[in-house]
């Protein structure tokens, strides 16, 4: 195969299994459970170069490069991780983990309950993102890593790095929040709650329990998606993509006419042949659960005063799901703190994705940022 420019080549998943039960804080614990991660570049010596970078709902441990399984299958961050990208894997040792209750390794619903020999299906407890910051903490002292270079991560995966901070304090040198938020709106909940809903009733879904009849809710998993990926895309992107674009052989039907029509439909179809409806919902409730504040009667400022690390919190201007005003929260509570933050609001029009698009601006921030970060850890 001929080497892709910039890339980390062909990538092997490992798998770390866990005997020790794992408390979580909705009460209950698990233990026996994997977590399936990849590396890119090499560890230095004094263990002080590794980046954690963490993953958002639909997402995996498969950050950078083709997997060896599957070489058509490029990670998902492919154009942040690599040598000579933002995260150069020339300078550090980059881990990409697949958080549990995932469907793409990890111990999740669709794993075997060694207790029933049967898939956890329903019964799999609900996680949360301090859960996954926890999980990952331990797979770090599996690895012999006591602090990170720096913790990062977009949407969902900006959350953990957020959490990470002030959960593990000691453990991060600096925190790269992007395009996140200090919790979610109401409004996002809601967004939330129809895509849940949508998977709910749909007469496959069978309480969560769906495998043993030998089906899956594809038509609620479709739905969902559909109204996911909605609110990932600006209306500008949408414009400019489809706009009022009709097929060809358009007709007064119900039919997919419209070609923004076609495309939710084809996301939705390709969703629903590889995602676990068991999973979205948990996915999701980690989303609407996670608020830092709650504890501290609402004080941002008071939540995040643990934290040590230093910040890069970025934005993107037509981000309508997580916007920058949600951003400039943390940045001005990090900064109430006397915390060291810096802030770049990205001028984008693609909408939340921008954080997964190649973006010269954006790019060019990371890699300024983790620049001087490779300075610090190889001096």
């Amino acid at each position: 195969m001929t080497p892709i420019p910039g890339s980390v080549g062909l990538i092997e998943a490992k798998t770390h299994r866990f005997a020790e039960a794992l408390p979580l804080q909705c009460g209950r614990s698990i233990a026996g459970y994997e977590l399936v991660y990849e590396t890119y570049g090499t560890l230095n010596a004094e263990r002080s170069n590794a980046i954690l970078v963490c993953h958002a709902l639909n997402a995996s441990h498969h950050v950078a490069g083709m997997a060896a399984d599957d070489p058509e299958n490029i990670g998902w961050w492919d154009n942040m991780v690599g040598p000579g990208k933002p995260v150069d894997t020339s300078k550090f040792f980059v881990i990409g983990v697949n958080n549990l209750g995932s469907c793409f390794g990890s111990t999740g619903p669709m794993s075997i309950d060694p207790a029933t020999g049967k898939p956890y299906g329903a019964s799999f407890p609900l996680v949360t993102v301090e859960d996954w910051v926890d999980a990952q903490a331990r797979l770090a002292d599996a690895l012999g890593i006591s602090r990170f270079a720096a913790i990062m991560g977009g949407s969902l995966g900006g959350m953990q790095a957020l959490c990470w901070s002030i959960r593990h304090p000691h453990r991060v040198r600096t925190a790269l929040v992007i395009a996140a938020a200090p919790n979610l709106s109401a409004q996002n909940i809601a967004f939330n709650e129809v895509a849940r809903a949508a998977i709910l009733t749909d007469p496959e879904f069978h309480d969560g329990d769906f495998a043993a009849h030998g089906v899956k809710p594809i038509r609620g998993l479709r739905v969902a998606r559909m109204i996911g990926h909605i609110t990932y895309i600006s209306d500008e992107q949408m414009a400019e993509k489809f706009g009022r674009q009709t097929r060809a052989d358009a007709k007064f039907s119900f039919a997919p006419e419209f070609q923004i029509e076609s495309y939710l439909r084809y996301q939705a179809d390709k969703f629903s042949q590889y995602f676990d409806a068991n999973t979205y919902l948990r996915i999701t409730k980690a989303l609407d659960y996670f608020d830092p504040a709650a504890a501290a009667n609402g004080n941002l400022a008071k939540a995040l005063s643990p934290a040590t690390a230093r910040f890069l919190v970025v934005s993107f201007t037509t981000d309508w799901r997580f916007s920058p005003a949600r951003s400039r929260e943390i940045v001005e509570a990090l900064l109430e703190n006397g915390a060291d933050a810096s802030y770049a609001e990205i001028a984008a029009p693609h909408g939340h994705d921008a954080f997964l698009l190649d973006d010269p601006r954006y790019h060019a921030v990371v890699a300024a940022y983790l620049g001087r970060v490779a300075d610090e850890v190889t001096a």
